[in-house]
């Protein structure tokens, strides 16, 4: 028998021993399950509203997601595994519950518009009449084997009075109509999906659109009223949302990321894919101009042989022509946002976030190719001060995005810490009972009334998904 093993194990049950179970009423897990990694981050709200990481971690995940999609169940759990157990024992915590991330080719998105005829045109509008009508478009046909993630509500419209960006509680009328941005993915993708969170022993407390997400990190209120492109460059998509007035108008996936740039640099100067990754993250740079011919690195060769020498103008050339591609059909959507909108202003501009976004002189070369002014967004606004230095980084963008989405009717810590436990569940109820839908800085759909009192919006997801199989 090997003691060394029982000691071991022995070691790891009493260190287990000291994690506490997470705190659903307070606290949140965001999971981003990306096409080059995966990343957990705990976190609850602090007394002033700002969000305090307790723990987070990351495991690579090259062979599990292609695209946004899940390819691999189970390379994908090893990861979620490898970084959920990085989390916890940063945060001390047994994780139970997740918001995770949704992207990927199969995502799309459409506009329409619903309306319902009320009983008593005299009687106020009520949240139980918003959640009927947000229903009713959940309800409308997509593609076999789709089904609808968010049907978020951009202009509600009573009667003859249009253009109402808030939800008109309190107004009478005879009609209620509102036209919507739905985003529709694939039963198939988002069970996978799904079925590796489980797989790894967690549950799906909420889904959400990664744009979105990243948005609600990066993103500034004044952005999102004046007009703003979000492009969200991760390992094997680019996700796009555009704001305006503070409602999300355009969304978009393009089947390209940082991988593709990754795979023509190894082609170009004929090196293996982690090497040229390597390469890129170090000396990359989207704007060749910016390097004399006489710069030079000197690059790894196979075993056995020499290293070789390549300029790092050559390299930003490669580089350069896959960005240049990447960020034209970007500039396709916000051209065709801008034409079926009829509103071509766009005061914030484009932020960039994702891990693609850290490339050197990125932002420059966005700013000639769209003409519009750009910057880096970074998930800073909302954390806390003292916040690890690494996590403010656009790579994090979309994981501390999920985490504030599932924070958002959560209570600080402060309320739980400090408040008798009979006067929180009294509380809790009242809120429950009066808050039917609740919208959110980036315009999404809420949770029907009875959604919210069951506080499983994944369960009814998961329901729709058993019904389809």
């Amino acid at each position: 028998m090997n003691t060394s093993n029982i000691n071991n194990d022995a070691g790891q049950e009493s260190q287990k021993s000291l994690f506490r179970d997470q705190d659903e009423r307070m606290e949140v897990v965001g999971l981003d399950i990306g096409t080059t990694k995966v990343v957990a981050i705990v976190g609850r709200k602090n007394q002033f509203g700002k969000v305090e990481i307790l723990g987070y971690g990351k495991a690579e995940n090259t062979k599990g997601v292609k695209n946004g999609v899940v390819i691999n169940l189970t390379e994908t759990v090893k990861a979620i595994n490898e970084a959920v157990k990085k989390a916890e024992y940063n945060a001390k915590i047994h994780i139970k519950k997740v918001v995770v991330g949704i992207a990927g080719q199969h995502i799309r998105s459409i506009q329409t518009s619903e309306y319902i005829m009320r009983e008593n045109p005299e009687d106020i509008i009520t949240y139980e009449e918003i959640e009927k009508l947000i229903n009713q478009v959940k309800r409308i046909n997509v593609n076999p084997g789709e089904k609808i993630i968010h049907a978020l509500p951009q202009e509600f419209k009573v009667d003859e009075e249009g253009n109402i960006p808030e939800m008109p509680i309190g107004m009478a009328g005879t009609r209620l109509e509102a036209n919507f941005h739905v985003v529709v993915g694939k039963v198939a993708s988002i069970q996978n999906l799904v079925r590796c969170v489980e797989m790894a022993n967690l549950e799906v407390e909420d889904i959400t659109l990664e744009p979105l997400a990243s948005a609600e990190s990066v993103l500034v209120d004044e952005e999102k009223e004046g007009g703003t492109v979000l492009v969200d460059i991760g390992g094997g998509t680019t996700d796009i949302a555009i704001f305006k007035k503070n409602i999300i108008r355009h969304t978009a996936i393009i089947p390209y990321g940082g991988n593709i740039i990754t795979k023509d640099l190894a082609n170009g100067i004929h090196v293996l894919e982690r090497n040229a990754e390597i390469i890129k993250v170090k000396f990359g740079s989207a704007w060749p101009a910016e390097n004399s011919d006489t710069e030079v690195v000197a690059i790894e060769g196979l075993p056995g042989r020499p290293p070789a020498e390549i300029s790092l103008k050559s390299i930003a050339r490669i580089i350069k022509a896959r960005v240049e591609e990447i960020i034209k059909l970007v500039d396709i959507e916000v051209k065709h946002y801008q034409e079926i909108s009829n509103d071509s202003i766009l005061l914030g501009g484009i932020v960039l976030t994702g891990g693609g976004a850290e490339l050197k002189h990125l932002p420059q070369l966005v700013n000639l190719i769209t003409g519009l002014y750009t910057r880096v967004g970074k998930p800073v606004q909302h954390l806390a001060g003292g916040t690890e230095e690494d996590l403010i980084s656009p790579i994090y963008a979309t994981a501390v995005g999920l985490l504030l989405k599932g924070l958002t009717n959560k209570r600080n810590y402060e309320y739980y810490e400090y408040e008798d436990e009979a006067d929180i569940e009294k509380k809790d109820n009242t809120v429950e009972n009066t808050e039917a839908i609740t919208d959110d800085a980036t315009g999404n759909a809420s949770d029907t009334l009875q959604e919210k009192r069951k506080s499983k919006i994944s369960k009814a997801i998961w329901n729709i998904i058993k019904k389809l199989e």
